[in-house]
């Protein structure tokens, strides 16, 4: 199956996207003025700790006080789990109590491992993880490991046996899939990035005054070829020069075999548009999944969990009630699969299947659903089947789920349903309008808009507004039109 990897990205955001035998599987945004915290390491002060859950509240500069578990802190010893990556670790010492661990007014060494959400605050580590291509250096840990899609036994050994051989004293190494085959000066190389990015971490810690942030992660866009590009992809499209000219230069100097692979998108739409991933977006927001038989999924983020329904819908079958079942749940393992991916959501799902009475069948469904998942890059955990068509599945995930991103709660439905965000709807009439400058010609240009929406383009979004009277050469003419609906815009002129 051929793999494909999209990087866009320009003065507002960056996009990338996943396609698999033409399908679009994965998709990350990272929004200029959202900036992504998970990686990022920071000196913090404690700010209370609270023996009742065995946690502390960390004071790392953001507007609400970091979370930090006694588990998370670094006399506890224990494995590598959140470096997601599913690898091969060692557990540590006997649990002991918080307030043994860490005190009010404490400053710490901590990296952020999952976002701050509306309601809470980030969750950190002081288990400290460095990540280039080949390797994860854990600085303040001993623990070794291997990533476990490396299966080949004399591979492992090979990897196990330079790995133990160029680590540095009391901290630990994680060697990642694409480490695969790579000699030891290469790996040689990437820690020796690494150990010169954490002495510059430690020089700054001592430095500065808490809170304070010491080091934050790649943007989206090298990001994204440092951790998805490998052999398996065919071909790596970047729109625009400046990007494309930094994705070539990394890759010569970790993986110049994939050199050739990177194409530049040369604009006549956009990148996304040319791949069919805007309308593939648009078709994400909506909680009904349309499965190829006519069946579909009804997919219910709720504050506790996902819920996934499987439904025959129109489909009526050929023979039986069993064989209609069995069919569209097997095209659902493979939708729940795509929609955990694509959505990127998290935590606990319960997808609930048409119930099947034939153990065979149960079976058969169980095995794809197992198959399907298996290419997911976050940690999964799949229950048993139960007697109801119940199905448990646990991901793991450190941002905030794709429909979150794009949209925020609907003030109508008192956020019951949603919308999209004032963000969203501006990026789209910039694409649109974008999309007409050869037509328009330099003529005067008039965007009728919600009066939300009018008051964030002359405010905080003003720069998308003179970008465009820029590129167009012309004045443009906002107007404020209370009577369109959510979501609604009009652009006139041309």
């Amino acid at each position: 199956m051929s793999h494909q990897l999209l990087i866009e990205s320009d003065a507002h955001q960056s996009r990338i996207a996943v396609l698999e035998g033409g399908r679009l599987m994965e998709v990350r945004i990272e929004r200029r003025r959202d900036e992504r915290l998970v990686g990022a390491v920071f000196k913090g002060r404690v700010t209370r700790v609270l023996p009742g859950i065995e946690a502390a509240f960390v004071d790392i500069g953001l507007e609400r006080d970091a979370f930090l578990f006694a588990g998370d802190i670094q006399d506890q010893q224990r494995g590598v789990e959140e470096v997601e990556l599913q690898l091969d670790v060692v557990d540590g010492a006997p649990k002991r109590s918080i307030t043994q661990l860490i005190k009010e007014g404490q400053e710490i060494l901590a990296q952020v491992v999952k976002e701050p959400l509306p309601n809470k605050g980030a969750r950190i580590t002081t288990f400290i993880t460095l990540p280039t291509r080949y390797l994860v250096l854990l600085p303040t840990s001993a623990d070794l490991g291997i990533s476990r899609r490396i299966e080949d036994a004399e591979e492992r050994q090979r990897l196990d046996e330079v790995m133990t051989a160029i680590r540095p004293p009391g901290q630990g190494l994680i060697v990642r899939t694409v480490a695969e085959g790579a000699d030891t000066s290469t790996l040689e190389a990437n820690l020796e990035r690494l150990t010169r990015q954490w002495i510059g971490i430690e020089r700054r810690f001592q430095e500065v005054t808490a809170p304070a942030l010491l080091h934050r992660d790649l943007e989206l866009p090298m990001r994204a070829v440092r951790d998805f590009f490998d052999d398996s992809f065919e071909i790596l499209w970047v729109s625009g020069a400046e990007i494309y000219e930094q994705v070539v230069g990394y890759l010569r100097q970790a993986a110049p075999e994939l050199v050739s692979r990177v194409e530049l998108h040369v604009p006549e739409g956009t990148l996304f548009e040319r791949f069919g991933v805007e309308s593939e977006l648009e078709r994400a927001l909506s909680n009904r999944v349309w499965l190829p038989s006519g069946g579909y999924l009804v997919v219910s983020p709720t504050e506790a969990l996902v819920a996934i329904d499987v439904n025959t819908g129109r489909y009526v079958g050929e023979v039986d009630l069993k064989e209609t079942a069995l069919k569209t749940n097997l095209e659902a393992t493979r939708e729940i699969a795509r929609q955990l991916r694509l959505r990127d959501l998290g935590g606990i799902v319960v997808a609930d299947f048409i119930d099947m009475d034939d153990p065979d069948h149960q079976a058969q469904v169980m095995t794809a659903l197992e198959a399907e998942l298996a290419d997911d890059r976050a940690r999964i955990r799949i229950g048993d089947l139960s007697e109801f068509g119940l199905v448990e599945i646990t991901r793991k995930r450190s941002r905030s789920d794709l429909v979150s991103q794009l949209t925020r709660p609907c003030p109508t439905c008192r956020g019951l349903g949603r919308i999209k965000s004032e963000t969203t709807v501006l990026l789209e009439v910039r694409r649109k309008v974008l999309e007409r400058i050869a037509e328009l010609g330099g003529r005067p240009l008039q965007i009728r808009v919600r009066p939300e929406v009018s008051a964030s383009l002359e405010g905080e979004h003003r720069a998308i507004l003179v970008e465009l009277e820029e590129r167009l050469g012309t004045r443009i003419q906002v107007e404020a039109d209370a009577g369109l609906r959510a979501e609604e815009y009009e652009i006139l002129g041309g």
